[in-house]
């Protein structure tokens, strides 16, 4: 058994490369999903596991993010001076739950650099690191579910999802004893490996409990695929060792880094949104009704 976890890591300094043009001012992180931006998600996600600490670590050439989460109490008080309390109520609702940290990235340099970055932070706890361009509607039954793993084990432990052979091209992929064990072992990971060189169709997606010796491990670790840090070969690393657990998760998850990943986020996030919900599936099945789709 080991202590609850109760700090989150959110990776926010890319450049956002792949959602070009979109990004060129706005920062990845910040792209709206329905009526809010994709960040905002993830810090929910976090909060409702249990993760009220959260550090974000974004770039000094994305002050947006940091502003997004800031109190905003004189326009709160404009909005409720115009009788607009719902509007205002949302604005106080971005980030409750959580003490939220924004630390800077001195320069892009992958994954693994930007988890590092938060040690000063973090210190010597276990933690989760949250995706914020991977997006799981169904949250936070994901990460609850990898945070009961780790309070079991004491391992750190890993989301996974199964796809297409033909898209392991796009995530790091893993090596298991068991792919039907719950939770299943891993024993190596992969970086964005072609179809036929993965070790199985098992992919990871974006959530991961990691124990305190990933800091000491991505000291040691240099530039892998990209020439970026990885956390995955640090990853890889406690997986050889027998230190690394991970769970299948049947619940959907979308890149928001692929037009198509996002296009269906919005989808399935509008047709569970309390109040547009309806009238957006009555949208779409006019669209498609006009278009001849079945």
């Amino acid at each position: 058994m080991t202590s609850s976890v109760t700090r989150a890591v959110i990776p926010a300094a890319g450049l956002g490369t792949r959602s070009l043009p979109a990004t060129k001012a706005v920062p990845k992180e910040l792209l709206p999903v329905v009526d809010r931006p994709a960040i905002q998600y993830t810090v929910a996600e976090a909060v409702a596991a249990g993760l009220d600490d959260i550090v974000i670590v974004s770039s000094e050439s994305k002050p947006a993010i940091e502003q997004h989460f800031l109190a905003a109490p004189e326009f709160e008080r404009r909005l409720d001076a115009a009788g607009r309390t719902a509007e205002a109520d949302r604005l106080r609702s971005i980030g409750a739950g959580a003490h939220i940290t924004v630390v800077h990235q001195p320069r892009p340099l992958g994954l693994g650099d930007a988890v590092a970055t938060a040690r000063a932070h973090v210190g010597p706890h276990p933690f989760a690191v949250l995706l914020p361009d991977q997006l799981l509607p169904t949250a936070p039954v994901t990460l609850t579910g990898l945070l009961d793993v780790h309070r079991a084990t004491g391992r750190a432990v890993v989301a996974l999802q199964r796809v297409d052979p033909a898209e392991v091209v796009h995530y790091g992929c893993a090596a298991v004893d068991d792919e039907y064990a719950d939770p299943v072992t891993i024993t190596d990971l992969v970086e964005k490996p072609e179809p036929a060189e993965a070790p199985s169709t098992l992919v990871l997606k974006g959530r991961y409990v990691c124990t305190p010796e990933v800091f000491d491990l991505l000291d040691g670790v240099g530039a892998g695929v990209g020439g970026e840090r990885q956390l995955s070969d640090v990853l890889a690393a406690l997986a050889h060792v027998d230190g690394l657990r991970g769970r299948v998760c049947p619940e959907p998850s979308f890149d928001l880094g692929r037009p198509l990943h996002q296009l269906r986020a919005i989808v399935e996030v509008g047709l569970d949104h309390p109040e547009l919900g309806a009238d957006f599936a009555a949208a779409l099945a006019d669209i498609a009704r006009r278009r001849g789709i079945e």
